[in-house]
């Protein structure tokens, strides 16, 4: 993300984009708050008509959050560094607190300071700084009552530790998940591209595309990222405690802002019935002929529309993908800690074994499936049984001689059946050479026993012959 200093020129209002003008004094809250085209955009007046996000927690995992920030006061909760110092509090990086400071800023009375777009929330840091897990991070927000979790960050290409097992446990417990695609207008990147996630991208005021944000059919929504005035801490960057930055990370605090409001508004929602509503409520950007797009995904995100508009809760998985994502949690059940940076997500979603706290059967379906393999092996056998012995049946009634007076094989019928030739007498040839063929003109066959051999019957059509086959 690219940050530049937001200062005063000659007592007019700009931002620099990029000379720092270190005598210059401290921006004026004029200047802080017209630098916010966002809020004209969004209209924050009008959705506060609505609500503020006030009674819901956004979990941030990101480089710490400066709590003393007069934007900031009072809108942050106990954190947690998971090395143990305090780090979630004591920043010495801007990233963090400009992104809390765009989900909840609050200003400090008077018009002044920067406003957030849901600053009724309550902030819950996370500190995750190079090489540390979002796992962890992740588990941690999950059991300390957040129902939004922001990460503007990504982990390095190649790591795949356990990302879609403790993103399927946040959803299990009705959290939703929210991160940045990227900056390198690469393919959306971990955790964003983990199957659950709700994948930001960035564009600029005018709904364009911002260039280096990163896409591909993983990216659900897009959010202002381009020009953002956010806080910082006082140092680095952020000397005059605000700046001007780019990039996805300030869109994805703008939509996980709005997801609080939706939550706020709407607490009985699942997180995938949340990402439905800014889903359908997404401004359709000019030029993008078919959506979802791989760029803009479903559009671009407007938060009074998901507060107001008549959209049907639908399935509680809504549009998110990850496997388990109804799944109702046990009581009282755990996940095994995750480990490592995270990566690039292999495109599966997790097996139901897999996934934390979904109950299992103790029981097996083995017995079941032998006694049904049992009963059709019986069945099979008595059926071949039968069919063997109608044919014995069936073979000696076709070589029993006939008796005299018994009907012949199309009814009774004079001479039938003939008289057994004795072999032996005046003028009788042996083996059947007589000179009177019984069965009427000489090389006459005599008809075949009724239904023996069977009348044939046509070919039939098989269907599963040629064509194509379904896999």
């Amino acid at each position: 993300m690219r940050l530049t200093r937001l200062a005063g020129v000659l007592g007019a209002t700009a931002l620099t984009a990029g000379t720092l003008f270190t005598s210059a004094p401290v921006a004026s809250a004029d200047q802080v708050r017209d630098a916010q085209w966002v809020n004209q955009y969004f209209d924050f007046d009008k959705v506060w008509s609505i609500t503020k996000g006030d009674g819901v927690t956004v979990a941030l995992i990101d480089t710490g959050v400066k709590p003393d920030h007069p934007d900031l006061a009072g809108s942050l909760l106990p954190g947690y560094d998971p090395d143990g110092n305090g780090r979630e509090t004591n920043p010495t990086e801007d990233h963090g607190t400009g992104m809390a400071s765009l989900i909840a800023a609050h200003g400090h009375g008077n018009g002044e300071g920067m406003l957030g777009l849901a600053p009724g929330v309550k902030i819950l840091p996370i500190y995750r700084g190079e090489g540390g897990s979002m796992q962890d991070g992740i588990k941690w927000a999950v059991e300390h009552g957040a129902k939004v979790i922001n990460i503007s960050q990504v982990t390095p290409v190649g790591a795949d530790d356990g990302f879609a097992e403790v993103v399927a446990y946040a959803l299990q417990h009705k959290v939703l998940v929210v991160a940045g695609a990227g900056n390198d207008a690469g393919p959306v990147r971990t955790p964003a591209n983990v199957p659950g996630v709700l994948a930001v991208g960035a564009v600029d005021k005018n709904q364009q595309v911002w260039a280096k944000s990163n896409y591909g059919p993983e990216l659900m929504l897009t959010a202002p990222g381009v020009d953002i005035v956010m806080a910082g801490i006082g140092s680095g960057t952020c000397t005059k405690q605000y700046c001007k930055a780019d990039g996805t990370s300030d869109a994805t605090a703008y939509v996980s802002a709005a997801a609080a409001l939706v939550f706020a508004k709407y607490p009985d929602l699942t997180p995938g019935q949340v990402a439905n509503r800014l889903v359908k409520t997404a401004a359709a950007p000019a030029g993008a002929a078919k959506l979802p797009d791989a760029h803009y995904g479903y559009g671009i995100v407007q938060p009074y529309k998901a507060l107001t508009a008549n959209i049907p809760a639908g399935p509680a998985q809504g549009p998110l993908a990850a496997a388990g994502a109804e799944t109702a949690p046990s009581a009282g059940a755990e996940t095994s800690k995750g480990s490592g940076s995270g990566g690039a997500d292999t495109g599966r979603a997790p097996s139901p074994g897999a996934l934390p706290n979904v109950k299992q059967s103790s029981g097996s379906s083995l017995p079941l499936i032998l006694g049904i393999a049992g009963a059709l092996l019986v069945l099979l056998v008595v059926v071949i049984a039968l069919a063997v012995a109608s044919s014995r049946k069936r073979n000696r009634a076709q070589q029993l001689p006939p008796q005299a007076g018994a009907p012949g094989p199309y009814g009774a019928q004079p001479g039938w059946p003939p008289a057994q030739p004795q072999y032996g007498q005046p003028g009788q040839q042996p083996y059947g050479q007589s000179a009177q063929q019984p069965y009427g003109q000489p090389g006459q066959q005599p008809p075949p026993p009724y239904g023996y051999p069977p009348q044939q019957q046509p070919p039939y059509d098989n269907p599963y012959q040629g064509g194509n086959q379904s896999r």
